[in-house]
């Protein structure tokens, strides 16, 4: 009996030992915020877990605005590893706030631009793991039925045909759209910018609240033609929607980034994801029909389809836009503001605006009108006027006063309701000139 307990004893040490090691090599988690729709994070997941098998993701899902605002107000208490999205000036912000930790890739073989932009921050805070531009999608079936023709240029999107068949997600619920949106300014110059932006935005359907919405409305022909990143319309015809996809001129590539958050729970599971991101394996999920991504290691566009782009070999991608990610950091919130009050709460006005600028145009071209053109003119100059300068939008008076402090909310709260009654003046102004143009064209 004795001898009985004896091996059961030594049996249950020996159990006891075996279940050790396993609990103490169960996977750690690391926290990863991120705009990303669950098309890319999934397959980047069930990849980082099978690569490193001592670590779990769990994702949380925030758009880009959101999610630099939940790091800096948990900062205290920071629960979070990684910050994981697609606009550079996001990750500026955090780590201007000093919310960013440093790091130093293993991953050979990127090079430090792509185009004439960065592909990692100078000082080592954020890194690029894939590119992405900025462009028109469009359902060839919905475009067939309404006899539009495919667009090319932004401009396109501002011609009569295209009026009610175009969506964008509003910049300040998308950080993909706002690049969208400093892109053309930055391409053309601020007051032709913010012309082209809103002459495209008279023909607007609908604005939506998050990026994904654009391109889910042009797969499903709610609306004809998106505004969106380049891997939404790459990922749709992957997947055998009938849509196609057109960089613009004025366009610009620009990386995705991934950063560790200051103060990480988990630092060295934070480490291993940015690692695997940029190793041959990570670069090669960014193919998957689901994602659709521009890899930062130019070896791995060999195991890409043969019709995939690839900046690394055709210069016309962004090589008219040298985006300066300063010049993009100091006014984002004044031009999410600004098309906010100017396009979104106005879409019903300007779009009233510019169908009287259309109907007047086709009546003088029927009829033409010496004074009639005059009005058009004005009409369409009044609709493109802007409350401010760029260099009002950078400085201290006007962006000091969008830095979400409390101090600062009034003021804030002055210039956009002064934005929304100049647009709103000068909408039902332009659609009265445009009015009168066409009655003496009658």
């Amino acid at each position: 009996m004795i001898r009985l307990l004896a091996v059961l004893g030594l049996c249950m040490a020996a159990a006891t030992t075996a279940l050790g090691p396993a609990q103490a090599q169960a996977p750690a988690r690391v926290t990863v915020v991120t705009s990303f729709s669950k098309d890319v994070t999934d397959p980047v997941k069930k990849a980082f877990e099978q690569a490193t098998p001592g670590f779990t993701l769990e994702v949380q899902n925030r758009n880009t605005n959101a999610g630099v605002k939940y790091i800096e107000e948990t900062r205290a208490k920071n629960q979070v590893d990684l910050f994981w999205a697609s606009a550079p000036d996001a990750f500026e912000v955090l780590k201007g706030k000093g919310l960013l930790a440093k790091h130093q890739p293993k991953a050979t073989g990127i090079p430090d631009k792509i185009g004439a932009f960065p592909i990692n921050d100078p000082e080592g805070f954020y890194f690029g793991f894939a590119a992405s531009g900025y462009g028109i999608m469009w359902n060839t079936r919905y475009a067939r039925a309404n006899k539009l023709p495919d667009p090319k240029e932004w401009s396109d999107l501002a011609k009569p045909i295209y009026f009610d068949h175009v969506a964008i997600a509003a910049p300040s619920r998308s950080g993909t759209t706002h690049l969208t949106i400093e892109t053309v300014l930055q391409g053309e110059g601020w007051d032709q910018g913010w012309r082209t932006v809103k002459e495209m935005a008279g023909n607007f359907r609908q604005v939506t609240e998050r990026s994904f919405g654009v391109p889910e409305g042009v797969n499903s022909g709610q609306f004809g033609v998106g505004i969106v990143i380049d891997f939404f319309g790459f990922s749709a015809q992957a997947a055998g929607f009938p849509v196609k996809f057109v960089y613009p001129s004025v366009t610009t590539i620009v990386p995705a980034n991934v950063a560790i958050v200051a103060n990480a729970p988990n630092r060295a599971g934070a480490e291993a994801f940015i690692d695997f991101l940029l190793s041959d394996k990570g670069q090669e999920v960014l193919l998957e029909p689901t994602i659709r991504r521009l890899p930062v290691n130019p070896a791995t566009y060999a195991k890409a389809p043969a019709d995939y782009p690839n900046p690394f070999k055709d210069p016309s991608l962004g090589s008219r836009v040298k985006f300066d990610p300063d010049v993009s950091e100091k006014r984002t919130a004044v031009v999410d503001a600004l098309f906010d009050q100017l396009i979104t709460f106005q879409l019903d006005n300007l779009k009233a605006a510019t169908k009287a600028i259309h109907e007047a145009e086709a009546a003088l071209a029927k009829k033409d009108n010496a004074q009639g053109r005059a009005l058009v003119k004005q009409a369409r100059d009044l609709v493109a006027a802007m409350p401010v300068t760029a260099a009002e939008a950078a400085s201290p008076e006007i962006g000091g006063a969008f830095t979400g402090a409390k101090e600062k909310g009034a003021r804030q709260a002055e210039l956009e309701n002064r934005w929304a009654g100049f647009a709103r003046d000068n909408y039902a102004s332009a659609k009265a000139k445009a009015d009168e143009a066409t009655r003496l064209a009658k």
